[in-house]
């Protein structure tokens, strides 16, 4: 084990881990972040999405070890209290079911807005069309998108 440092949410977090840890891992069970979700292991599904640098990344194929070069946002970092534009649309279009895939979609959907303040279906679709809701609850995640954008004072 050897200690890391990483940048998250904000603030730097210290703990002990193998180098090849995945920072998925690391999150939930070194720093207690259980917002981020295990569902693949492997990159495809989106529920471990985290923002890295402001991009959105799958905490699963990053290890600690390259982790400590980047700043990275769960969904606890995006607002403490749930007042980000992108929870609050969650919120309004009543998206979540079972929630799992949620904080993923969430952050991925805070990513594709800094790109495009203003994202067509085809860009909301492209953006999060690999995350995997089970509940299948992709037409509220499109219109929550479109009310996010809304609420940054971007969108229609």
């Amino acid at each position: 084990m050897r200690r890391f440092t990483i940048r998250v949410n904000g603030e730097r977090r210290t703990f002990e881990a193998e180098p090849e840890m995945p920072l998925l891992w690391a999150l939930r069970d070194r720093l207690g972040l259980t917002g981020t979700k295990y569902g693949c292991g492997v990159g495809v599904c989106g529920a471990c999405t985290v923002l890295r640098d402001g991009r959105a990344v799958r905490s699963c194929q990053i290890s600690v070890l390259e982790a400590a070069r980047g700043r990275f946002t769960t969904i606890e970092g995006l607002s403490r209290d749930g007042t980000h534009p992108c929870q609050r649309a969650w919120i309004e279009e009543d998206v979540a079911q079972c929630g799992f895939c949620q904080p993923g979609m969430i952050l991925e959907t805070a990513a594709l807005l800094r790109k495009k303040p203003l994202p067509s279906d085809g860009d909301i679709d492209r953006a999060l069309g690999e995350h995997v809701c089970r509940c299948g609850s992709y037409p509220r995640v499109r219109r929550a998108v479109h009310t996010a954008a809304r609420f940054t004072g971007s969108g229609r």
